[in-house]
This record gives structure tokens, sequence and C-alpha cells, in this order.
């Protein structure tokens, strides 16, 4: 359904494309997205994970989702998103593929009703990245180099980007979401991230 490569040995090497597309990664066009609100500037990236059905390896249902093709008859978890038009701007699975949804450039319809230090509406100026998972499953190594290398591309791409805009949907949306959830290891990110090349 869209331009489909694959990823080099290193994502390191990835760079953005006209500053909205990653390259080196499976694009799987979303249509759940609008346009940024004028003059907002992307400075949060909030973390998420995602498993339909709920603890299943799956990727195909996850993508139908986030493309608005997800046959909700086809599992009985799946009848609650019927209607449900939600999208991200990258997912990480399970075996550490990467693909993008949605440009950066545009709002993806990742954090719902959300708040970050005193501002409401946290899609006009974040970019969600979902990692194949649940609350209750470790996530894998290579999602953990994966998702590092993929925002030391943004953080390097966008001068408003630092370790201190990586939250969760759980910190944008407390009370009402727990995702990366508890099995998320943050220390671990930061090690990521602050390691030498």
């Amino acid at each position: 359904m869209g331009v489909s490569t694959r990823l080099r040995p290193h994502l390191p090497e990835t760079e953005l494309e006209s500053n909205v597309w990653l390259s080196d990664v499976r694009i799987m066009p979303s249509p759940h997205f609008s346009e940024r609100a004028d003059g907002s500037e992307i400075d949060l990236i909030v973390l998420h994970c995602v498993s339909l059905p709920a603890g299943s390896d799956d990727v195909h249902s996850i993508h139908a989702l986030f493309q608005g093709r997800l046959d909700t008859s086809a599992h009985a978890s799946f009848a609650g998103l019927e209607g449900v038009r939600v999208s991200a701007h990258l997912l990480i699975d399970r075996a550490g593929e990467v693909y993008q949804y949605v440009p950066f450039d545009k709002a993806a319809w990742h954090a719902g009703e959300s708040s970050w230090r005193g501002r409401r509406h946290c899609n006009d100026f974040s970019i969600g990245i979902e990692l194949q998972g649940s609350d209750e499953t470790a996530f894998e190594a290579i999602q953990y180099t994966r998702l590092g290398d993929v925002l030391k591309v943004l953080m390097s791409s966008y001068s408003h980007l630092g370790l201190q805009s990586i939250v969760g949907h759980c910190h944008v949306a407390p009370g009402r979401k727990t995702d990366p959830g508890p099995k998320f290891d943050w220390k671990r990110l930061m090690r990521t991230l602050t390691e030498a090349h």
C-alpha cells in the first residue's frame, strides 16, 4: 500500500527525506492525520505500546488499525475499535522493523486527550512512536536499539527535541493511559541515547 524498503544494517545512517519521512524504513501511509496547529514546533516525542490482539506478535492488525482498514469482526477484542481513527508517526515491531505512517510535518492521532507542561492537544507539537508490545511484556533488545537510532535522527533533525523531550503516553494522559508501561526500561533507553556512536 506504499513504498516499501528494507532497513540498512545500521539505522543511524538513516536520514530524514525532505524533513518529513525517514529514509530506509517501511512506509505505510495512514489517512489518520491532520495539519499541525499554526506555529507549532515539534518539541515532544510520545512513546506508546500497542498489541493487537493483546499479547499478539502479529503486526498486520496494527497496520490495519492505523490505516483505517481493521476488520473489527476478526477478533472479539476488536469490537471496541469500530470507527476508531488513530495513528502514529512510527511503529517499531518486535523484530526491530521500523514503519512510518504519517509524515512528521503532520499531526498523527496518537495522544488523544492530553497535556504536557500546561499545553493541551499534544498531537499538535509531538511525534508519536509506537513499540509493538504491552504493559505485561518486556520489550526486545532490538526495539531499544532501533528506538535509540530513530530518536538520535529526530533529535539531530529538530532543534527543539532533546532527551528531556521524550515522554510516555502515561505522562501526557495520566490516569487514562499507562503505556509504554512498567516493563519499559527508561534507564536502558537513556543509556542507549547517551552512549558514543
